[in-house]
């Protein structure tokens, strides 16, 4: 408020405005403020990688369903409990439309994390030899934020090359998958 104190005082000032629509503009300032900073806040700990946006993409030339990535940009699944997964090989905009996605749900008003495959599949790898399986957001349960079927990933767990619970030997042996440069 203390930023649009003077601009809106002045202006409802000049334009003779009461008392009491003066104070109610301040507080649509404020409000609008602090919806701002929970929006640049909620940006931050999503850990997007970069900031893209639906406009940037260019949807010509893609067999991509438009009107379904434009309906998955209000959040609508999130209301209802549902999953979105983007399928594709490289370089064929997931990443670019999952992050837009992303950013169009935390304008309104949902919480969102980004996750690599590696990052995390680490994860849930380092909270199985904890005995914490599926707590990866904020110690809740993973299948309370739609991701039930997560533990079924045919990844080798704890660097065995099998997929299925670590055995003794195998435990602290480190990531099980690594991140590495293309060549």
């Amino acid at each position: 408020m203390r930023a649009a104190f003077d601009e809106v005082v002045a202006d409802g000032l000049k334009r003779q405005y009461p008392v009491p629509r003066i104070i109610g503009e301040l507080l649509k300032a404020e409000i609008a403020e602090k919806e701002a900073r929970s929006i640049k806040y909620q940006m931050t700990i999503a850990r997007l990688p970069l900031a893209k946006d639906l406009a940037q993409f260019d949807f010509s030339g893609t067999p991509i369903n438009e009107a379904l990535i434009r309906d998955l940009a209000t959040g609508s699944f999130l209301a209802e409990q549902r999953n979105a997964v983007l399928v594709g090989g490289t370089g064929t905009g997931k990443s670019h439309l999952a992050i837009a996605i992303a950013r169009s749900c935390i304008r309104g008003g949902a919480r969102v994390r980004f996750y690599t495959v590696v990052d995390l599949v680490n994860r849930l790898d380092a909270e199985a030899r904890a005995g914490r399986q599926g707590r990866i957001h904020g110690g809740q349960p993973v299948g309370q934020h739609g991701s039930q079927d997560i533990d079924h990933l045919p990844v080798a767990i704890g660097g065995t090359g099998q997929p299925g619970p670590d055995p003794p030997q195998a435990a602290g042996q480190g990531p099980v998958l690594e991140r590495r440069p293309i060549a």
